[in-house]
């Protein structure tokens, strides 16, 4: 991240606490209002965040594990947490992937594995968020708006995701081995960088073979516990509100959020800049009673990004300060071992 980038930043993050200032300000009632609301709201809310990440972190362990790959449930939740944070502070979420490589990556999995892992969580979050669109469209005959909206979101992340695995696949079996081909040395693909690619193409063959002969129960596992994320994730915003207001159709609190949370992915500006936020208002204004909007709006953000980011940051410095003091006793052994090398050295050799 540069200067430029971290400006950016910082000016869609105040673009979003703005947005929110001003809906909750417009929002307040005449009589009165607050933020607060009943510390059964706040226990649910917060019961649900964590069942969230914690089963996220099930799904990436138990998907790894299938397919081979030792990666336990603490390490896969610092790589979601690590993956929140980098979302977050970046343009249409893409420093996810990178920040949960990095995450892997520090604690010794193997380059293949982690990247088949990845890849394996995208295709896992799609299915499961196709199979809450349908339970939703099934029970809440009412909320079509905002599944369409999510399948429309589901479309354009099935296209990108198999159809980047698709073209990468047929790569790798045609091109894994030999001398670069002409459109490759077209776009500068040289004979050295060509070796890099090829590497890449032949560790995701050996990937698919890998899956082809993943561990069923532990992928079923996998994909059960990605769409339980995805439905406590969704059970924050009736969590805050039905605490107070029982008679909100509980429809609409499920529904909409889903498309804004993962909608929100299409959106180029850092956590939104502010888009979440009058999305929020313009689905949801009227479904939430006046009294508790500002407070719902507020708390819902709180529990589903803004608590992700703090744990991310956290979680993502640690991985980064792990690595640095890696890499420098890793540097301060060679040179010991260099020093002692050349002690042990005849008078001659040295010359």
């Amino acid at each position: 991240m540069t200067p430029t980038r971290w400006l950016i930043t910082l000016v869609s993050f105040a673009g979003a606490i703005g947005a929110s200032v001003w809906l909750v300000w417009s929002s307040w009632p005449t009589g009165g209002g607050s933020l607060a609301l009943p510390i059964t709201a706040h226990l649910f809310a917060a019961g649900a965040a964590v069942s969230e990440v914690t089963l996220r972190a099930i799904k990436i362990s138990l998907s790894a594990r299938a397919i081979g790959v030792p990666l336990t449930v603490w390490t896969a939740l610092r790589v979601s947490l690590g993956g929140d944070f980098g979302a977050a502070v970046t343009p249409a979420r893409s420093g996810a992937e990178p920040a949960r490589f990095l995450i892997m990556a520090e604690a010794r999995t193997p380059v293949a594995g982690a990247v088949l892992v990845l890849w394996l969580e995208l295709v896992l979050e799609m299915l499961s968020l196709a199979t809450i669109a349908l339970v939703i469209a099934l029970f809440f005959r009412e909320a079509g708006g905002a599944v369409a909206s999510v399948l429309a979101v589901i479309g354009t992340y099935a296209v990108t995701v198999l159809g980047a695995s698709a073209f990468g696949i047929g790569l790798s079996r045609r091109n894994a081995n030999g001398p670069p081909p002409r459109w490759a040395r077209t776009v500068g693909l040289h004979a050295g960088r060509w070796r890099t690619v090829q590497r890449s193409l032949r560790q995701l063959r050996d990937g698919v073979s890998s899956v082809r002969n993943a561990n069923a129960m532990l992928m079923f596992g996998s994909y059960v516990a990605s769409a339980l994320h995805v439905a406590f994730r969704l059970a924050v915003l009736p969590a805050l509100v039905l605490t107070s207001f029982p008679d909100v159709a509980i429809e609409r609190l499920v529904a909409w959020p889903l498309a804004l949370l993962y909608g929100a992915a299409v959106v180029p500006a850092p956590g939104g800049g502010g888009a979440v936020e009058l999305a929020f208002k313009q689905t949801l204004g009227q479904t939430i009673p006046v009294a508790i909007f500002g407070a719902s709006l507020v708390w819902w953000r709180f529990y589903t990004f803004y608590i992700y980011i703090v744990a991310g940051a956290l979680v993502a410095g640690s991985a980064v300060m792990r690595a640095i003091r890696r890499k420098g006793d890793d540097g301060a052994v060679g040179q010991v071992l260099a020093a002692d090398d050349a002690a042990a050295a005849p008078s001659g050799a040295s010359r």
